[in-house]
Order: structure tokens, then C-alpha cells, then sequence
């Protein structure tokens, strides 16, 4: 028979798919994938839940319910001081993935060069290469992370699009400076060029650090696509509801890429996402807050046990190195053998390179109970005790 598409039939199983399986099996506590192990806020489960009885369960417009679109708006301004149009300056997806393929769908033709930044979602990537557009890798390096100003100047070419930026930053947990956003518009300004932001860990920051939209920065409204998510806002990853935001001409063209895709997005839970991007500052706060401290236990518990931890200043994950463990294999057998050894499931730092990447950092994800986390590091412990 004819090959199928090779791009696809070269794409493996994702490393998340595959620890979380292999989590399951060996019944690990999985700190691999980053989903939280309780509920979202119990009234917007109550709203979505009425949502489905109220007659209203056909098709919502292919931009998203008019509530929604407003609430991601007010959002906007109440955080930012964006002034998004919630008509024409937004457009509601199934999840943050879809948001980000349909971003780049809108921008990338054939020839056309992104810039993406390693380490890097595993969504990136594939896509950009599906829409025979060329990607121009930009790696950051541990532990600091800093942004590489001389390479992402050396990336751009007269043939780049886009940049695609991540932050909060997965796996990371990187929030780009002040000077580091100053210097990335500057270029994008400079070579007339988009950037697509994704932005799902938005209210994930822990002070002092600060999440400053690119959109922000004198010049870059009319350039940008700003993703925010409702899985992550809200603790309902299962929910999938993203939305871009974004000048209209530019929103119009995700729309139709959209249109291509999933058409549209559950109503009921659009109804009750827009309930909750209208709660009290409070929320956010305290969101933050509690993730800060769930991030604390297991920093804490991994430096004693002889890790060395990186800065996290947002999202749901911190990144150790194993380097002073002495283990002998790699971080992916690493991941293996503390999965299947010590019931602990995390995930190697390698997979979010598309090259050849550092070998001695594993992804811990802290977005569990505190009981869970307490409970995965006393099972390291024995496992380093067994070990020594």
C-alpha cells in the first residue's frame, strides 16, 4: 500500500502517554504528567453541569457564546489593560493545543521560518513542520535559563514569521523577564515579524516574578495571538477550553483555521468557564498561592534527598538534576527505574529537545495534594536508601 503521512508515522508515542502508562501499571504516583488530583472550583462545575439541562446543547457560534468572548475580554483589561474587542478580538477553541495549532495555521505558509524556543511543548514542533513551515530552534540553557539574546538575534532570517513564546515556561517553569520581553519585541518588530503566545500558565506565578504579556510592549497588539487556558486556570484540564486573543484580522484567520479543526467548543462549558474568569481577584491569588506552597514541599524534600532543584517561578512543574545522585543511566532510564522502583513517575527533561539535549534533568510536576507529594517523597527516600 502507499506510505500513509510520514511525518506522522515518524512521531512516536508521547513521553506523557508512555509514563502515565507505565505510572498506571506499576500504580506509581504520577508527578510525570501536570494534571492536579482535585477538583476545580465546585461552582463552576455546578454551572457546567446545569448548563447541560437548560436546552441549549446545539451548536454554539463558531467563535464561541457571546459570554464567554466578553469574560475573556474583561479578563483582558481587568489583568492586563488590554483593550480586546470581545466580538472580533477573540475566538474560543478546544483546548489550548487546538488554540496554538490554529495560531499557527493562520500565520505559517509553506517556506516560512518559526522561531521556537528549547526546551519546548511537544505540540511545537510537529506542527510547524505539518505546515511545511522550517523550524529555527533558539535552546536555553540551565539552570538559569536565560534567554540567549546574540542566537534568537542569529535565528531571524527575511523568511521568519513567527516566534513562538512560552511562558510561563513548561517544563521550565520560566517567566521571561522585563528586559528579556523588551528584547524579543524589539526583534520582532525589527524583521515585521508575528508571535504566538502561550500564555496557559498565565495566573500560575509565584512572587516576586510577574507574567507581562508580550502583548503589552508598545507595538506588539497588532502582532500578537495570546492563548490562555481554562484547564489551567480553573484545574479542569479535562475540560479543554482555551481562547486566543488578539487583533481581528488576525483572530478572523484562526477562526477559520478553527472552523477546520473542531468547529467549535462544548457550550456548557463555555458558560461555565465565563463564570469563572469573572471571580474575585481572591481566586487568582490564592490559586497561585497554594500552588507556591505545594511547589515549596516538594523542592524542599527533593534538595534532601540530593537533588539539585532550578529556579521555578510559574506553572506546575520544577526541574532536578540528577547529576549528584550518581545514577548510572541517562534521565529517561532515571524516570524508568523511579517509576517502576520507587512508585514515582516523572518525566526526562530530554523530551522536550528536538536534538541532542542535556541527559541529567527530570520534570517533577507539584500540582498534587501535599499529602501526595509528601507521600512520593517518602517513597524516593526508601528508594535512595535501597539504593545506597
Amino acid at each position: 500500500m502507499k506510505p500513509a503521512n510520514t511525518l506522522l508515522e515518524q512521531t512516536g508515542t508521547t513521553i506523557f502517554t508512555v509514563m502515565s502508562a507505565l505510572s498506571l501499571q506499576h500504580g506509581a504516583i504520577n508527578l510525570g504528567q501536570g494534571f492536579p488530583d482535585t477538583e476545580g472550583p465546585a461552582d463552576i462545575v455546578q454551572a457546567a453541569a446545569d448548563a447541560l439541562l437548560d436546552h441549549r446543547n446545539q451548536y454554539p457560534p463558531l467563535t464561541g457564546l457571546p459570554a464567554l468572548k466578553s469574560a475573556v475580554a474583561a479578563a483582558n483589561q481587568r489583568f492586563y489593560g488590554l483593550p480586546i474587542d470581545p466580538a472580533t478580538g477573540v475566538c474560543v477553541t478546544s483546548g489550548a493545543t487546538e488554540a496554538i495549532t490554529a495560531c499557527l495555521m493562520a500565520l505559517l505558509n509553506p517556506g516560512d521560518e518559526a522561531i521556537l524556543i528549547e526546551p519546548l511543548y511537544d505540540t511545537y514542533l510537529p506542527v510547524v513542520k505539518m505546515l511545511g513551515a522550517t523550524a529555527r530552534l533558539v535552546r536555553l540553557e540551565p539552570p538559569g535559563w536565560e534567554l540567549p539574546r546574540a542566537a534568537l538575534a542569529a535565528a531571524f532570517s527575511p523568511k521568519t514569521k513567527l516566534l513562538l513564546l512560552n511562558s510561563p515556561m513548561n517544563p521550565t517553569g520560566k517567566v521571561f523577564t522585563p528586559d528579556e520581553l523588551d528584547f524579543i519585541a524589539g526583534l520582532l518588530t525589527q524583521h515585521d515579524s508575528y508571535a504566538v503566545c502561550d500564555e496557559v500558565y498565565e495566573h500560575l506565578v509565584f512572587p516576586p516574578a510577574r507574567h507581562i504579556p508580550l502583548m503589552t510592549l508598545p507595538g506588539m497588539a497588532a502582532r500578537t495571538l495570546r492563548i490562555g487556558s481554562a484547564g489551567k486556570t480553573f484545574s479542569l484540564t479535562g475540560w479543554k477550553v482555551g481562547y486566543i486573543s488578539g487583533p481581528p484580522d488576525l483572530i478572523s484567520l484562526t477562526a477559520k483555521a478553527h472552523q477546520n479543526l473542531t468547529f467549535t467548543t462544548a457550550p456548557n462549558l463555555q458558560r461555565a468557564v465565563a463564570l469563572g474568569l469573572a471571580k474575585p481577584d481572591d481566586y487568582f491569588t490564592t490559586l497561585a498561592g497554594e500552588l507556591m506552597a505545594r511547589r515549596d514541599i516538594l523542592n524542599t524534600g527533593l534538595k534532601r534527598l540530593g537533588f539539585i532543584t532550578l529556579p521555578t517561578d510559574g506553572s506546575y512543574f520544577i526541574t532536578a538534576d540528577i547529576s549528584p545522585l550518581n545514577f548510572q543511566g541517562d534521565d529517561v532510564e532515571f524516570c524508568r527505574a523511579i517509576t517502576t522502583q520507587a512508585g514515582v513517575a516523572a518525566i526526562p527533561v530530554s523530551a522536550f529537545y528536538a536534538g541532542a539535549a542535556p541527559r541529567n534533568y527530570v520534570r517533577f510536576a507539584f500540582c498534587k495534594q501535599p499529602d501526595v507529594l509528601r507521600a512520593a517523597l517518602a517513597r524516593l527516600e526508601n528508594w535512595r536508601a535501597g539504593k545506597s
